[in-house]
């Protein structure tokens, strides 16, 4: 297949073949890592503090790691997005961060498990963020460098695909290790050291970067290439605000899902615990469908804006219909609607992202800044969520949510380099 480093007529080369191995090495990669990810993240680290602290104890240490590795996770994606950039071998551009950022992840993740003492759990499962963002940074630049424009929205459905199925699995196989946690531990750490070399066996191999221009210039230079877009950059912001939006909306809710359940509608624990499991397949099948669907159709259509008011309107809906109705199968409403208009916009969601890039020479940097949007929508929804329900309770939760996803839906109609 023949490709460059700024995306230009790379569609002349891409054939049906290199299409379906891109659209699987995006799959397997993003279900691998979030496999190896949930089961961890969800089940067995929390249970593994339980364990050693004890319950109350365990929740503040949690969410003390949560939010140290958020902030990693956030540096991390910029840093090795940028290197990823600048790096000039025989191997290509992002393969070698690739398959490193696999191995240092996953060795990592199995390691957070294998201690008992707090801190180095902490430091293992932060290493782990730096391991991991080695691999999705480089991975979401590719699409900018390798795939044509209009494959893009495809190959985003099918990366959002993975990370739907991948967050499932994921719970599902921590809830399975429960008891036994350090082979559950090691599990997680194979599934995540493979997402890298899976990804680089299935899909093409890169061609080497040796002959690129080289990066010139020193310690000066590298620092201020950590800069952000500015000339000719107004619907790369654009596009950072409109996501930063919608997440925002969605993880208000969420995030909150189980209090909503217990404390809004009512629910008992184990009413609301199965209501979550009856969710979360919702989710998981929505969102699947959505993906792909959506994906596929943006490609065809050559839009990107459509599916992202399509999304716009199914996440007010969802919103709308537990706020209205107050029942736990309004919540399950919520799951079907909410979920789909995720997964639909998740679908042209990094498509839209490399369409509005300022430079393709960037890429890997540029679209860590718009990754830092995905951050701040998944802490910064939660937060406010919390300081509306302290005022008025959970029935003011919905409604801003509903204002949110409107304003991020006009911040993206604005966008003019696409259609």
């Amino acid at each position: 297949m023949q490709y460059n480093n700024v995306g230009q007529k790379m569609s002349l080369g891409f054939s049906k073949i290199d299409r379906l191995r891109f659209a699987l090495s995006y799959f397997i990669c993003s279900l691998l890592w979030m496999s190896g990810l949930g089961m961890i993240g969800s089940v067995l680290l929390p249970q593994h503090l339980k364990d050693i602290v004890g319950g109350t104890k365990a929740t503040a240490i949690f969410g003390l790691i949560n939010a140290i590795s958020a902030v990693v996770s956030l540096i991390a994606n910029l840093v090795f997005g940028n290197l990823s950039d600048r790096t000039r071998s025989r191997f290509g551009q992002r393969t070698p961060w690739i398959i490193g950022g696999g191995l240092v992840g996953g060795i990592s993740l199995f390691l957070s498990g294998v201690f008992t003492n707090i801190w180095a759990m902490g430091i293992f499962y932060c290493i782990c963020m730096l391991g991991l963002n080695a691999i999705v940074a480089p991975v979401i630049a590719t699409m900018s460098d390798r795939i044509p424009k209009d494959a893009r929205a495809t190959m985003s459905a099918f990366n959002s695909a993975g990370i739907t199925i991948g967050t499932s699995v994921g719970t599902l196989l921590g809830a399975h290790f429960i008891s036994v946690q350090i082979p559950g531990f090691a599990a997680a750490g194979i599934l995540m050291a493979f997402a890298g070399i899976a990804t680089i066996i299935v899909w093409p191999s890169e061609q080497s970067s040796e002959n690129m221009q080289p990066v010139e210039g020193g310690l000066k230079e590298f620092v201020f290439s950590f800069r952000p877009p500015i000339k000719g950059a107004r619907d790369f912001w654009l596009a950072f605000v409109g996501r930063s939006l919608l997440l925002f909306s969605y993880y208000m809710i969420l995030n909150y899902q189980l209090y909503i359940l217990e404390m809004y509608i009512g629910q008992s624990k184990q009413a609301a615990a199965k209501t979550i499991s009856i969710m979360s397949v919702i989710i998981m099948v929505v969102g699947l469908v959505g993906s792909l669907a959506s994906g596929a159709i943006s490609d065809k259509i050559g839009r990107r804006k459509l599916p992202v008011i399509c999304a716009s309107c199914l996440l007010a809906i969802g919103y709308l219909i537990p706020w209205v109705f107050r029942t736990a199968t309004s919540m399950l409403f919520f799951a079907g609607f909410a979920g789909l208009g995720f997964a639909v916009y998740g679908a042209v969601d990094q498509a839209l992202n490399v369409d509005v890039l300022p430079s393709r020479s960037n890429a890997g940097k540029d679209l860590a800044i718009l990754n830092i949007a995905t951050t701040l929508g998944q802490t910064a929804g939660p937060i406010v969520a919390s300081a509306l329900v302290s005022v008025a309770g959970y029935k003011l939760v919905f409604p801003v949510a509903i204002i949110f996803a409107i304003i991020a839906c006009a911040f993206i109609q604005l966008i003019r380099s696409i259609k």
